[in-house]
């Protein structure tokens, strides 16, 4: 299986980086109230800093989707959307331990964070502009076709399992309870991209752990080190 963005995204968005961590054993996650405890606090103290459109991770992101011809208060990357959220109730809905403490980690960090149930999912990953064929599914089950030229997570298949790069993911390869095998992304545009995601490794690493959740093998993508090719023992 493989992890990869296209040239074209390079060529648009050269600042970009990735964290791209390979997990199994997603069956036997457990809840990581410790970890989700500890990253609440350092979130409480990031949005006392500072709203979300002045969080540097969030303004590049706000800046990404500008270039794209979309309008940042209209589509927001998730974890601008989760961002603000949380600001309002301080607490999350529980969808899945592994989810659930991601979210965290995303919200932390301030960049977002994708999860892919890779059963789900053909062959691989390529972020990329859509041809307009592929199909979206929603969570409420319908049937979309991202706009041509839409970045979107694409696999072989010609599913997209994200619409407007990391604005939504898709209802086919959501994290579910049968899940057991997640593909996790994390994407950057800001300074300190190459910096915080090495930080937010170190975090999964631990955090995963605490979960029950092995991880595979993890990577950086960067303009030198663009795909990411990888297999389940």
């Amino acid at each position: 299986m493989y992890f990869t963005h296209a040239d074209e995204i390079w060529d648009a968005h050269p600042n970009l980086r990735a964290l791209v961590v390979v997990t199994d054993n997603v069956l036997g996650a457990e809840q990581g109230h410790q970890r989700i405890k500890k990253l609440a606090e350092d979130i409480d103290r990031r949005q006392t800093a500072a709203a979300e459109a002045e969080m540097p991770e969030i303004a590049a992101w706000r800046e990404a989707f500008a270039r794209m011809g979309l309008k940042p208060t209209q589509y927001r990357c998730a974890s601008e959307a989760l961002l603000r959220r949380y600001r309002k109730s301080k607490e999350m809905p529980s969808f899945h331990p592994l989810v659930d403490y991601l979210n965290y980690v995303s919200m932390a960090f301030g960049t977002p964070i994708a999860a892919f149930d890779m059963s789900k999912v053909a062959e691989g990953i390529e972020v990329r502009p859509a041809t307009g064929s592929e199909t979206y599914l929603t969570f409420q089950g319908e049937s979309e076709n991202p706009a041509e030229g839409e970045v979107v997570f694409a696999d072989p298949e010609g599913y997209a399992h994200s619409r407007r790069w990391t604005y939504r993911q898709s209802g086919k390869s959501v994290v579910s309870p049968e899940t057991d095998r997640v593909l996790i992304v994390s994407e950057a545009h800001h300074a300190a991209a190459a910096e915080d995601l090495a930080a937010m490794e170190a975090e999964l690493r631990g955090g995963l752990v605490d979960l029950g959740v092995r991880i595979v093998t993890t990577a950086m993508i960067d303009p030198s080190h663009r795909r990411l090719d990888f297999s389940y023992s």
